[in-house]
């Protein structure tokens, strides 16, 4: 595995690769999670590259830039272990200037729900990822199921930029208690994180609910808060796959998502129907 910090090293690896090449970006401190994306690369592709990289432009003021864990040398290992061709851990210099051209994200999707609590964070999301695609190159980019709204402003910064990368979905992974796999969730007390539970449990009770034959999406959301009232829930949403308000559950085209604080710790969560 190639370690590469420098960009121009990057871009002459890149173009030494034959085949299709498949990306995972990440913020580093990579779990069963991210371990999941690059094992699917790995299958479905003749290179893997993943990026670690802090991306600055994606937190807002007040939030935890600072002391969002880096585990560079775990990251590493894993990646290595993992079968990873190109290690790529930019410093912020490298990959931003002053007066840059900016991207800005698709005016709904990008407002609505992580975007109206965090106005901006999806500016910085389309600006890194569209940096990296371009660097990398890939034929294929993977991406949980868990960030679903970044996942759908990236599928639409693709079709809309006319761009030949491939987003792949992939399945959100998951503790054995049920908790969502996520960087931030070190940041829990035991006693947190036996609360942050009742998160995956809401979702399984409206999973539970709409197989029952439940489509109305209040009565879902209700039942969903009610399993979580010892802890602050920002908010539950019943969207379509454009994130467009459902007042019914569709099957196949439903997704039902969560944010919520626990402690100083916010955790998101969704389910697909």
């Amino acid at each position: 595995m190639q370690i590469i910090k420098n960009i121009e090293e990057m871009q002459a690896l890149r173009g030494k690769m034959e085949g299709s090449v498949g990306f995972v970006p990440t913020m580093g401190a990579l779990h069963q999670g991210h371990l999941t994306l690059i094992r699917q690369a790995r299958a479905e592709n003749d290179h893997v590259v993943v990026s670690v990289f802090v991306n600055p432009t994606q937190f807002l003021p007040g939030e935890d830039l600072e002391k969002y864990p880096r585990r560079e040398e775990a990251d590493r290992k894993i990646c290595d272990l993992a079968g990873v061709d190109a290690l790529f851990m930019p410093e912020i210099g490298a990959m931003y200037h002053d007066d840059e051209v900016k991207l800005k994200a698709p005016a709904y999707l990008g407002y609505i729900l992580e975007g109206h609590r965090r106005p901006g964070h999806f500016d910085g999301v389309v600006q890194v990822v569209m940096k990296l695609f371009n660097l990398i190159r890939p034929t294929r980019a993977y991406f949980g199921k868990k960030d679903a709204q970044q996942l759908r402003i990236l599928q639409k910064m693709v079709e809309d930029f006319f761009m030949s990368v491939e987003i792949v979905p992939v399945d959100t992974v998951r503790e054995e208690d049920g908790l969502a796999l996520s960087s931030r969730n070190v940041y829990l007390s035991p006693e947190e994180r036996e609360r942050a539970l009742s998160i995956s449990r809401s979702l399984k009770r409206a999973s539970r609910l709409v197989m029952a034959g439940e489509t109305d999406a209040e009565a879902i959301r209700l039942a969903m808060e009610d399993m979580m009232r010892e802890i602050d829930v920002e908010y539950i949403a019943v969207v379509d796959r454009d994130f467009r308000p459902l007042e019914r559950v569709k099957l196949k085209e439903t997704i039902i998502l969560v944010a919520a604080r626990v402690g100083h710790t916010r955790l998101i969560d969704n389910i697909w129907i």
